[in-house]
């Protein structure tokens, strides 16, 4: 791999005004494309299969009239007055008159008419009807409906709108404060290059890579359907990879230029080296995320695909891009003789020594292993303690609850919450096929009956009957709010009444509706976390075994792994469920957390997880196969790859943690756990608890079985075959690494003899 990419990285310098120009191209076709193709996208969550989505579409053909989506107008009088007043009356019959006349709308229910009025006659809940979905909702038309609210208005009535219409508390629009993290993470480049240059390219290639990752995705939202959480998930990883890869890559340059290497030959050895890494990682990113289509949820297949496509991208511009920007910078990214950037580069190069100077990541490695036990033991004790509030995880799909403060739909979700209860926030939909009844009527009605009679039942409504059809329908109102276990438990209690209901009317029962929709998908998630985990867990064992050639490492890596995500989980509970710091992150609501969050943050966590494990243990693993002793060989680790680790986790962070303000209830969590598990895996795993539990371990740490070590191939990931022949043959770099690459048979050269295994 390092020499095919050494060839790439060498070509792509020669011929950089032609690599640039095809970056260029293929930008602006994408471009040309969004404009002429695309489409907009949607927070429809469905699940092909599930007794909800069957039942829907089935709705759409006995009952079209309620097959489309709905809204709500709450129409809420003074202090002191009631909506039946006839001036206020009459203000509900316009406003109900003009929305029935609205764009899409198929009917709308009167709640003069329906008696849809709270229980002190202050509130009044009026019914729209669409005849669509919301995702085929025109753009114009809700902003219509809440235009027919004027009349209400105008007589004195606080009119709200919301719905089911309005989506499930996502709101559309950039992340303003997104650009807050960009700046810092163009600080934190300039501090670690010490050069605007330098600083400035990792920021270049990664802003390159998001831009056609982004626009691919929105090309396609005319012939698929794309979630509003697709584009945003793709952007914030692309960005924080993008960025990082490119550091990797940089930082190994201006290495190199330190040590008086040839810009060309710096450009193409960083590219074979630091760019086999960025490889690997890239690919351990792309697979954890297409590995979310085996769940088999549409909206998470694409959203895994897109942002699996945007790395994907992000590792072609580090190995191409970048080192076509390389050859334009030329020498100007060679620290100057006497600067503090060649003296602190001069400083990290060669094995860690006690009697050179030391730097704060060769320090802070001394620290840890000075007694590697207790340094692992308190580890344990923090991340477990961390992961206590990880047992209340509560998961579902988010509603009009968590929209945004103040506004339209979440005004409308809270009045209905206080005048008549939070189940009519989330009414359930009960389909019955009254095929085999003798009597359709009298068995719906035998159905409703029971119903109404089981535990958290507020209201059922009488069944609406399709002859035709030989179905009825039956909307029942629990007495709970939509995300609450009290309504998961009255979903699972009318499904297992299904089959003695079916025995006594004849009727078959379905339960549907927006509120079932969303507790199937998240029971098919939960259902999923756990066989998904045991995926990535088996292929970071495999990858890592591969990598480093050892058994301890990959098994290290997968408890650290472990580790991280529990103390995300409870850091994400903490404080989305729990409320702490709440107020200080802009969360006006805790509950339950947006239920595809677990699996989100395992896939991309665990590629960022070994990200850093590559770049931090194969610097360990050089020195080591360099004849350097267990412990030497962390600290000559540590000195060299600590601070692009800190500052790659740091721009992380900051990238991650600048979607948070601006995030809607769905992804505030999903950016929060991000940046939290970033945090965590990168200082607290991968910088403290990997080099004492090497140093723990001694040579072990490397052991591979003879007879594996013969079977497995050698990837080379730390291209030693390049350095052995730059180092000891004739000739230029290129014919070495042709010959290197000829040269099959040669499977582990090393420069020095490896020391002996136990």
């Amino acid at each position: 791999m390092a020499t095919l990419l050494y060839r790439i990285g060498r070509s792509a310098f020669r011929h950089r005004r032609a690599v640039l120009a095809a970056w260029l191209t293929v930008l602006a076709a994408i471009a040309a494309c969004v404009f002429a193709f695309g489409g907009s996208t949607n927070n429809e969550f469905t699940i092909p299969g599930s007794q909800s989505q069957q039942a829907l579409d089935s709705m759409a053909k006995s009952f079209p009239a309620a097959s489309g989506t709905s809204a709500q107008i709450v129409f809420t009088a003074p202090a002191g007055h009631q909506v039946t007043e006839p001036q206020y009356a009459s203000a509900i019959d316009a406003t109900m008159a003009g929305a029935a006349h609205a764009p899409q709308v198929r009917a709308v229910l009167n709640p003069l008419t329906s008696k849809a009025i709270s229980p002190d006659h202050r509130t009044a809940l009026g019914q729209v009807q669409y005849s669509a979905g919301r995702t085929n909702l025109d753009s114009g038309s809700l902003p219509a409906l809440e235009r027919t609210a004027q009349p209400a208005k105008d007589a004195g009535l606080t009119v709200d709108v919301g719905g089911s219409a309005y989506g499930g508390g996502a709101k559309k629009g950039g992340h303003a404060k997104e650009a807050v993290g960009v700046v810092v993470a163009l600080a934190v480049l300039a501090v670690t290059f010490g050069s605007l240059s330098a600083a400035g390219m990792p920021l270049l290639t990664a802003l390159a890579g998001v831009a056609v990752g982004l626009l691919g995705l929105l090309s396609l939202t005319s012939v698929t359907t794309i979630s509003a959480t697709a584009p945003t998930l793709a952007a914030m990883l692309g960005l924080a990879v993008g960025i990082d890869y490119a550091l990797f890559i940089v930082s190994r340059h201006r290495s190199q230029l330190a040590s008086g290497a040839a810009v060309e030959e710096s450009a193409a050895t960083a590219t074979g080296t630091a760019g086999s890494a960025v490889v690997f990682a890239g690919l351990t990113v792309v697979i954890a995320l297409a590995g979310l289509t085996v769940v088999g949820i549409p909206f998470l297949t694409v959203m895994g695909l897109g942002a699996a496509a945007t790395v994907l991208i992000a590792v072609a511009v580090a190995v191409t891009l970048l080192p076509a920007l390389l050859g334009f910078a030329g020498e100007r990214l060679r620290p100057k003789p006497g600067s503090r950037t060649m003296r602190r580069e001069q400083a990290a190069a060669g094995p860690a020594d006690p009697r050179r100077p030391a730097n704060a990541g060769e320090r802070w490695g001394r620290l840890v292993t000075r007694k590697p036990l207790l340094t692992v033991l308190a580890v344990l004790a923090a991340l477990l303690t961390i992961a206590i509030p990880a047992r209340d995880l509560r998961l579902a799909l988010p509603d009009n609850g968590t929209a945004a403060a103040g506004s339209g739909p979440r005004q409308a979700y809270d009045q209905i919450d206080r005048a008549f209860g939070p189940g009519f926030n989330g009414p359930l939909l009960i389909l019955a096929d009254t095929t085999g009844a003798a009597d359709g009527a009298q068995a719906a009605a035998a159905l409703a009956k029971d119903i109404r009679a089981l535990p958290d039942v507020a209201t059922v409504s009488k069944p609406q009957l399709n002859e035709a059809a030989h179905s009825a329908l039956i909307q029942v109102v629990p007495k709970s709010a939509p995300a609450d276990q009290q309504t998961k438990d009255l979903v699972k209690d009318i499904r297992g009444h299904a089959d003695a209901w079916q025995h006594d009317t004849g009727a078959k029962v379905s339960v549907t509706g927006s509120t079932a929709v969303g507790i199937d998908v998240s029971d098919r998630l939960a259902a999923s976390l756990l066989p998904f985990a045991l995926v990535v867990i088996g292929l970071s064992l495999l990858l890592l075994l591969l990598v480093f050639r050892s058994v301890v490492v990959p098994l290290k890596a997968s408890l650290g792994f472990l580790l991280s995500v529990a103390a995300t989980f409870g850091s994400v509970v903490a404080v989305f469920q729990w409320g702490w710091l709440a107020g200080l992150l802009g969360v006006d609501r805790t509950g339950p957390v947006v239920s595809f969050l677990p699996i989100i943050l395992m896939a991309v966590l665990f590629g960022l997880a070994m990200d850093y494990e590559v770049f931090l243990v194969s610097r360990m693993r050089e020195a080591y196969v360099h004849g350097a002793g267990p412990r030497q060989a962390v600290l000559t680790g540590t000195r060299h790859a600590s601070r692009v680790v800190t500052a790659a986790a740091l721009i992380m962070f900051t990238v991650f943690a600048g979607f948070i303000p601006g995030a809607d209830a769905i992804f505030k969590p999903i950016a929060f756990s991000l940046a939290v598990g970033v945090l965590i895996d990168a200082f607290v795993v991968r910088m403290t608890f990997v080099p004492a539990l090497l140093t723990l371990f001694g040579r072990a740490a490397w052991w591979l079985p003879r007879r594996l070590d013969r079977w497995l191939p050698d990837l080379d990931i730390e291209g030693e075959r390049l350095r052995r022949h730059d180092d000891g043959s004739t000739g230029s770099a290129t014919d070495n690494a042709t010959d290197s690459a000829s040269d099959g048979d040669e499977r582990h050269l090393r420069a020095v003899p490896e020391p002996t295994r136990p």
